[in-house]
């Protein structure tokens, strides 16, 4: 993204910078100060000068002559003031000023005031009758016997004159290059240093090139002289009843910008944080009213079937009903609703029951079945496509800017491809320097000799790469054409500071004497127009210097060049839309990558450091850090598997402890678990739906995180439920899938509703991580109802049988298995779960949560938006080096491209002034506006207005010079041709611009035409070649489609300036496409702004929408299937949404106090944490719902008892280690968006789940459904004890988990 200002070489300035130095108009010199006399008359040029283009003129002290026959043309069109004669100046002069003059004609016409302000004292200057007058020869030389020629003079000229035409011309543009013509017309100094006396001064300095002989302006009295005077009009009034100027060539002419929009102030309240004042008074008064309902309203709790024996809260428990046991038809009093819940939920559990029974009793062929499943489906992967491609993985194919970028490469090619090396030295000193005026300069360290010729060194070993695939065979050389031969390696664009010293080292070891080679620096940097690198175009400091500005400071033709601290090589490579034709870039690319690979390692001088980059080096590194991090992940993988198998076992004895291990178990779940994400990736890699390397990240962690719990509350609840008389293994189970299995789909039909839901996003990333995700969990699901119930059925037919775990066929000791609860699981109950439900700690944490959480929504807001390059690379890569260095050095904004599109037909007068920014264009014009806006650089982010290849075509049409021909079949010649046929295009209507057939004919000869610096400086094909989408019909007319106009963004460093840029262009381009709408009234024509960085930061500018919108959806699905599998009971997926919605704000409080920024990245894994939740959530709520007790806080006890244990060691437990060993990651990525996400989301989602959720559910759970609780009493009746899902067994014997329960066992 760095090298993006590359295109600004492509300026046709390349001529024009030498072009401007022409202004050796002032040539047309006098001599001699005899009152009311010429100094001279006619040209005595020696041959030698003539050679060098220069004309010098004969000493004649006399009067004025009659115009000759041959001038009076010449002199009526550029010097009418003098028509009448007489004059001092013969044909020959007339000749040489109509030759250079129109070069800077060409440059300054499009402001008519201006020129014809300019012309004023060329004309005085050369054919004026009264030269000594103003004019003093100071030197001369003998030309022949009888004449001498000139070679110095002074010219006496007023300073009102050369202030009024300094003003009326220092606005004047240059389209092709983006700058003011002051910059090429007034040498080292350029626009920004340039006044009237430095302008004239270096018109008439002898050392520009062309000017014939020294010119000392002066303006005042000496001598005897009166100083010539010329007549000056503003640029903002018009010659002979013609329009000004327009307000891009003339300041005068614009009106009054709008105002500023006041800048963006945060929100407070009394200048404090206003989300945080508003958070801390919604935390007192929620504080305040629930101190008071806790301690001041002691309204008795009613239950069921009993009076509550203490621990009265604000409770809504339906009030007591009369029935019993006996009652066939359950509770007479429940509701619709509570009947339709029970009948869902009893139907669930014996299905889950009978699909447990019939599982368990086959399970050979069940595993045998659902092997055969996993290898069909998997063996998909081989046809798995994995998408590195940044492009694809953060920009939907249907998003605005996947649509411009592809528009954008479509129809001008991609933009080129940036080879970049940053160099900086290590340990050495400034330099010091006394330029002209005495004056003491420290030069950055950079500027060393030694340094710089390392540099030079280095670039030509980079020129000289290539075996198959060289330099000049991929490069950008935008001012070859096919009349000049092939591509050599001088002919390519390389920014690079030698260029300014023509890569001749010896221009710097013969300038060593008081460090004088940096007279050069000083020189190019201050106009790099006159300082053309031998490809033939200027090296833009801001290019290939760095480290000059302070922060936040913005990059001008007066900043500090002289301070950079970092020279930048840039080699700029062309792209193409057809990816075939990259092959030789691509190969040359590998090459340069090694080579500097090798250089900075074994040939780097120890003084210098360098960072370098490819066009490729990012894509590259992304798919190494990936593989990198394989190591890293499949570490915290085998942790999490090793704990999950271990830690299943329940273990009572030391003579059972290779009995009751479950680790064959743990690790049959834990490859199911995998099972599920390889037939996930097969059925896609199926379908043909493309993975990313964050599904193969992150999806292995979703799963394991959602099945793994499922795993540990079926075997937990299955070791805490003992197997009945006479109840078979089989039949054990089922009983045991049948309490926990409505649980378990209630989690995993909310997880997969979830992702599939979130597949809807726009973001290719976020869309294929749901769709994965999804479809995993799916599959996860029905494993752990099949193949883990077949191996649970095996596993514990062979603790039944006393064989070791693992070596099954060991048998051990006879000893019966030990009864018991695990110590987690007895921890929770004796120790944890009666602490938390005392009135005191649940109301802490109910304060302490929502004070938690408001804290979150106070900073929430302040989340930074975007993704540091840096963060994407690990910390050993090149390219990370690259971005520090980058982001550190970097003086220059990337390009931007307002394209229009096709619709508009150019020819017509109407369109081009609807386009164009020189005079008779609409005041509201393309060019104008961006010109405008270019001029608000803090609010529009545009350095500089957009080039206009109208605007120079127009000009380019008008020098009789440029157009030309071949006789022979009348197709394009370049203006250099002396063979060629001038076009001689006709000028019409009072904007003096070709016709539409002439327009259609030449515009392609305009875009092929080279700029020259003595012929046509206009030319268009260096800066416009590409900026013109044309089609020719009839083989010599142009159907022009679409457009682009180039202009830079201001220096972008941060993510918010990025998108902050694109979202301001945007806004320019939104007026423009209104403009020209509602001008033609076609709505299918549009503007659009495009830089190459718009595709990766558009998500930014809805990143806030979109995340609120994913995790709406997502909380939403799980809303809706709460409320439909637990019975529609509204209480209950209102917890379990609040908790999660809970979770995932304290989540983004934690990205905001750690360092984490809003992203795609973050996207996905708050998405993720959704899923997450809701297992922290749901079993312990769906356990809530169907327990009986005195009091919700003794149903939330019960269970948090039988459901906390599991949740903790299933889920928290399982991750803690292996998101440690995440931190360890060598990818920054991993270290600040999973390590330290994971970790959030783990302990956070255990906090609220096994603290914050059952005190929630003590105070507003759901109320018990009187029928759940009728159809459990008839399920215990049938089997003649209490023993119903909810029994428990303790030394031997069944005790009453409900408060109806009153038959023992």
């Amino acid at each position: 993204m760095a090298g993006v200002n590359i295109k600004a070489l492509r300026l046709s300035s390349s001529s024009i910078y030498v072009c401007l130095i022409l202004f050796l108009l002032s040539e047309y010199v006098p001599s001699v100060t005899s009152e009311g006399h010429c100094i001279w008359y006619g040209t005595c040029t020696p041959d030698k000068v003539k050679a060098q283009g220069k004309n010098t003129y004969c000493q004649y002290d006399g009067p004025p002559k009659p115009i000759q026959e041959a001038s009076r043309a010449v002199i009526e069109q550029l010097c009418p003031e003098y028509a009448n004669g007489p004059v001092c100046c013969d044909s020959s002069q007339t000749d040489v000023l109509k030759s250079n003059i129109q070069i800077a004609l060409n440059i300054l016409d499009r402001c008519p005031s201006c020129s014809d302000n300019f012309k004023r004292h060329i004309c005085a200057m050369t054919c004026a009758p009264n030269h000594s007058e103003y004019l003093k020869v100071v030197k001369t030389e003998p030309y022949n016997n009888e004449t001498n020629r000139i070679l110095a003079i002074d010219y006496h000229l007023s300073a009102a004159y050369m202030e009024g035409t300094f003003t009326s011309c220092a606005n004047v543009q240059m389209p092709s290059t983006g700058q003011s013509a002051m910059d090429l017309m007034c040498g080292q100094w350029g626009s920004a240093s340039c006044t009237p006396q430095r302008w004239f001064d270096f018109m008439g300095d002898v050392t520009v090139p062309q000017v014939p002989f020294q010119i000392n302006y002066k303006n005042g009295t000496e001598d005897g002289l009166t100083p010539a005077d010329p007549k000056t009009r503003p640029c903002n009034e018009g010659i002979e009843g013609q329009p000004g100027c327009s307000c891009m060539d003339c300041a005068a002419s614009c009106p009054a910008p709008p105002a500023p929009p006041p800048p963006h102030r945060p929100f407070s309240i009394a200048g404090a944080d206003g989300y945080a004042v508003i958070m801390a008074i919604v935390f007192v008064i929620f504080t305040t009213l629930f101190l008071s309902g806790v301690y001041c309203c002691n309204t008795p709790e009613n239950i069921v079937g009993v009076v509550s024996e203490g621990n009265q809260e604000m409770t809504t428990n339906p009030t007591s009903v009369g029935w019993s046991v006996d009652q066939p038809d359950g509770a007479t009093g429940a509701t619709f609703f509570e009947r339709l819940g029970a009948e869902t939920e009893t139907k669930l559990e014996d299905f889950f029951q009978w699909w447990g029974c019939l599982m368990a009793s086959r399970p050979w062929i069940v595993l045998f079945v659902g092997l055969c499943a996993i290898v069909g489906l998997g063996f998909g992967i081989r046809h798995m496509q994995v998408t590195t491609n940044p492009v694809e993985l953060w920009a939907s194919p249907t998003s605005r800017s996947r649509y411009e970028r592809n528009y954008f490469d479509s129809h001008f090619e991609p933009f080129y491809r940036t080879e970049m090396i940053i160099i900086t030295s290590k340990g050495l000193p400034k330099i010091e320097y006394t330029d002209d005026d005495g004056k003491q300069m420290l030069f950055g360290p950079v500027y060393n000799s030694t340094f710089m010729l390392d540099v030079l060194n280095l670039q030509n070993k980079i020129m000289a790469l290539g075996n198959n695939s060289r330099i000049e065979d991929i490069c950008f050389a935008p001012l070859t054409s096919p009349f000049r031969g092939p591509v050599t390696a001088g002919d390519c664009a390389i920014q690079s500071l030698w260029g300014w010293y023509g890569n001749d080292p010896d221009e710097v070891l013969d300038s060593l004497e008081d460090n004088e080679y940096l007279r050069r620096i000083l020189e190019c940097t201050k106009n790099p127009y006159t300082c053309l690198a031998p490809w033939g175009g200027p090296v833009l400091p801001g290019v290939a210097l760095g480290g000059f500005l302070a922060p936040g400071e913005p990059l001008a033709s007066t900043s500090r060049f002289h301070e950079a601290n970092a020279l930048i090589l840039t080699f700029i490579v062309n792209n193409h839309y057809d990816k075939d034709k990259l092959k030789p870039a691509l190969e040359w690319e590998e090459e340069y990558i090694k080579f500097m690979t090798n250089y900075t390692a074994n040939e780097m001088p120890p003084y210098m450091d360098i960072a370098y980059t490819s066009e490729r080096s990012i894509e590259d590194e992304l798919e190494k850090t990936s593989k990198s991090d394989v190591y890293t992940i499949l570490v915290s993988y085998f942790i999490m598997f090793a704990y999950v198998a271990i830690s299943l076992g329940r273990y009572t004895t030391c003579s059972r402890l290779l009995i009751d291990s479950k680790v064959t178990l743990g690790l049959g779940g834990v490859l199911i678990v995998l099972a599920s994400v390889v037939c996930s990736i097969g059925i896609f890699g199926y379908a043909g739906v493309p993975a990313t390397l964050i599904i193969v990240e992150v999806i292995p962690f979703l799963v394991l995180a959602v099945g793994v719990d499922n795993i540990f509350i079926l075997v937990q609840t299955g070791q805490r439920e003992p197997r009945r008389p006479n109840e078979t293994v089989a039949e054990h189970i089922g009983r045991t899938l049948g309490q926990v299995g409505p649980s378990m789909f209630l989690t995993s039909a909310s997880e997969c509703t979830c992702f599939f839901l979130g597949a809807l996003s726009d973001m290719p990333a976020v869309r294929a991580f749901a769709l994965y995700a999804g479809v995993a969990l799916l599959v996860d699901f029905l494993l752990q109802l099949t193949c883990f119930v077949a191996l649970l059925a095996i596993d514990t037919h062979r603790q039944n049988a006393n064989r070791f775990d693992v070596l099954c066929c060991i048998g051990g000791t006879k000893s019966e298995a030990g009864g018991g609860e695990g110590a987690l699981y007895g921890l929770f109950r004796h120790l944890y779960v009666p602490f938390l439900m005392k009135r005191e700690v649940r109301a802490a944490v109910m304060i302490i949560f929502f004070a938690w959480l408001c804290s979150s929504v106070a900073v929430a807001p302040h989340i930074d938006i975007g993704l540091d390059q840096e963060l994407s690379m690990p910390q050993d890569s090149f390219q990370l080096k690259y971005f520090q260095y980058l982001n550190k050095y970097l003086n220059i904004g990337p390009p931007v491209y307002f394209v229009v599109t096709e619709g508009l037909n150019y020819s017509h007068t109407d369109t081009q002034n609807m386009i164009c920014g020189t005079r008779y264009c609409n005041d509201d014009s393309l060019t104008m506006q961006l010109y405008s806006a270019s001029r608000m650089p803090n609010i529009s982010y545009l350095a500089q207005p957009p080039n206009s290849w109208l605007d120079d075509f127009f000009d380019w049409s008008g020098n009789r010079e440029c157009c030309k021909y071949f006789e022979s079949n009348s197709s394009f010649c370049p203006n250099t041709g002396s063979s060629c046929k001038k076009c001689n295009i006709p000028l019409v209507g009072p904007e003096q611009r070709p016709s539409e057939s002439d327009f259609e004919r030449y515009v392609p000869y305009f875009l092929q035409d080279n700029p020259d610096q003595s012929t046509c400086v206009k030319g268009g094909h260096a800066a416009y070649a590409q900026a013109v989408n044309y089609k020719l019909y009839n083989r010599t007319r142009a159907d022009i489609k679409a457009t682009f106009y180039q202009g830079y963004h201001t220096v972008l460093k941060s993510s918010r300036d990025y998108y902050s840029a694109m979202r301001a262009a945007r806004s320019v381009a939104a007026n423009l496409t209104d403009m020209i709408r509602s001008r033609t009234g076609d709505s299918s024509v549009s503007v659009f702004p495009y830089s190459v960085f718009y595709v990766f930061y558009e998500q930014y500018l809805t990143m806030w929408p979109d995340t609120l919108k994913s995790m709406g959806i997502s909380v939403l699905s799980i809303f809706i299937v709460t409320f439909l599998l637990m019975g529609f009971d509204l209480f209950s997926a209102l917890v379990v949404v609040i908790t999660i919605t809970m979770i995932v704000v304290n989540i983004g409080g934690l990205m905001y106090w750690w360092g984490i920024s809003l992203n795609a990245v973050s996207l996905v894994n708050l998405v993720m944490a959704v899923g997450i939740a809701v297992e922290f959530c749901s079993h312990l709520v769906h356990c809530f719902s169907v327990c009986g007790g005195d009091s919700r806080v003794d149903r939330a006890a019960t269970a948090l008892t039988r459901m906390g244990s599991s949740v903790l060691s299933g889920i928290t437990l399982t991750k803690f280690g292996g998101i440690i060993v995440l931190g360890t990651a060598n990818s920054q990525i991993f270290q600040v968006f999973y390590f330290r996400m994971y970790l959030g989301i783990v302990l956070f989602g255990a906090a609220h789940g096994l603290i914050f959720l059952p005190v929630m559910l003590s105070f507003i759970g759901s109320p018990v459904n009187k029928q759940k609780l009728a159809n459990q009493m008839l399920r215990g009746k049938e089997v003649g004890v209490a023993e119903t899902s909810l029994t428990r067994v303790s030394d031997g014997q069944y005790y009453r988990q409900y408060i109806f329960d009153a038959v023992r066992a």
